[in-house]
C-alpha cells in the first residue's frame, strides 16, 4: 500500500422545495436528531477493532460494493476522525441554517440523504479511474459534497435578494471557486496568497450578481438582508466557510504523511454543486 487516501461521497438529487420555511419545535428537534445521527455512526464505527475497520476500507486493487460504501464511514486514526467530525459539524450547521433562511429544507435533507447513501458508491467507483495500490477511507468526501451544497445555497440567497432568476450567478461562482481551488492546490502558491486571491475571485462573483441585477438598489438589498432574522450572520459565516474551507479540503501534502485524495475531494464538491444547482433550476421551472 502506498498510504491511505481519504475518500468521500457525492450523489444525485431531485426534490421540490418545501412550503414551510421554519419547522415547528417538535419537527426541528427531529431534524436535529437526524443531523446528530451521522457523527454517532462515525463514532460507533471507530470503536470497532482496527483490523475490522481496515477490512472495510476501499481497496483499489480488490474493490467491492460493500467496501465502496463502508469506506466512507471508516477512520483509522483519532485525528482523522476528529477532523472530519469538526468539518461535518461546521458544514451541516451552515447548510441547514442557509436552507432554513432560503426555504429549502426539503432540498437540504434530500441532498444530505443522497450524499450519505449515494455518493459513497459514486466516489468509490470514480476512484478506480486512477489505478494504484492503496486503500481509501474517511468521511471527507461527503463533507466536500456538503461544501458544494453550502456554496450553491449561499449564492442562491444573495441572488434572491437581488430578484435574480438564479441561472447565471451559481455557475459564475463555481468557476471562480475552481480557480480558487487550483490556486490553493498548486504548490507554488502560499496558503495566505491563495486565500486572498480566492476571496477576490468569490467577491468578484458576488459583484457580478449585483451588477447584473441592479433593479433593486444595493442599499435596499442590504436592508432586506439585515432585517431578516439571522440572515446577515449566516451569509457572513457562509462566506467565511466558502473562502476558508478549500484550504482544509485541499491541503498541501506533507512528506511521509497520509495521501489526501484531492482528486476525489474535487469530484465530490463538483458533483454536489452541479446536482444542487440543477435541482434548484428544475424546482423553479416546475413552479411556472
Amino acid at each position: 500500500m502506498d498510504g491511505s487516501s481519504y475518500v468521500e461521497s457525492t450523489g444525485a438529487i431531485s426534490f421540490s422545495a418545501g412550503s414551510e420555511k421554519y419547522p415547528s419545535k417538535r419537527r426541528f428537534l427531529g431534524e436535529l436528531s437526524i443531523l446528530f445521527a451521522v457523527p454517532s455512526v462515525l463514532l460507533v464505527v471507530f470503536t470497532l477493532p482496527s483490523t475490522i475497520r481496515q477490512a472495510y476500507a476501499f481497496s483499489y486493487t480488490e474493490p467491492s460494493l460493500v467496501t465502496a460504501f463502508t469506506a466512507h464511514y471508516v477512520h483509522l486514526t483519532p485525528s482523522h476522525l476528529i477532523g472530519n467530525l469538526i468539518g461535518y459539524a461546521l458544514l451541516v450547521a451552515v447548510a441547514y441554517g442557509l436552507s432554513l433562511v432560503a426555504g429549502y429544507r426539503r432540498l437540504f435533507f434530500t441532498s444530505l440523504i443522497t450524499f450519505l447513501l449515494g455518493f459513497p458508491f459514486v466516489l468509490s467507483g470514480l476512484n478506480l479511474a486512477i489505478p494504484r495500490n492503496a486503500i481509501g477511507f474517511g468521511f471527507s468526501g461527503i463533507n466536500m459534497a456538503l461544501f458544494g451544497y453550502v456554496t450553491v445555497m449561499l449564492v442562491t440567497i444573495v441572488d434572491n435578494r437581488f430578484d435574480s432568476d438564479g441561472k447565471h450567478s451559481p455557475p459564475a461562482l463555481f468557476f471562480a471557486s475552481v480557480a480558487y481551488i487550483a490556486i490553493v492546490v498548486l504548490p507554488v502558491s502560499a496558503i495566505s496568497g491563495g486565500i486572498i486571491l480566492g476571496g477576490l475571485a468569490i467577491g468578484i462573483a458576488y459583484g457580478c450578481v449585483g451588477a447584473r441585477h441592479a433593479t433593486r438598489s444595493v442599499q435596499d438589498t442590504i436592508t432586506r438582508i439585515f432585517t431578516t432574522r439571522g440572515e446577515a450572520e449566516l451569509i457572513a459565516v457562509g462566506t467565511v466557510v466558502v473562502v476558508a474551507y478549500p484550504v482544509v479540503g485541499f491541503p498541501t501534502p506533507t512528506p511521509g504523511g497520509p495521501r489526501i485524495n484531492i482528486y476525489i475531494h474535487f469530484v465530490a464538491y463538483a458533483l454536489a454543486f452541479i446536482a444542487v444547482f440543477v435541482s434548484l433550476l428544475l424546482s423553479r421551472s416546475a413552479r411556472f
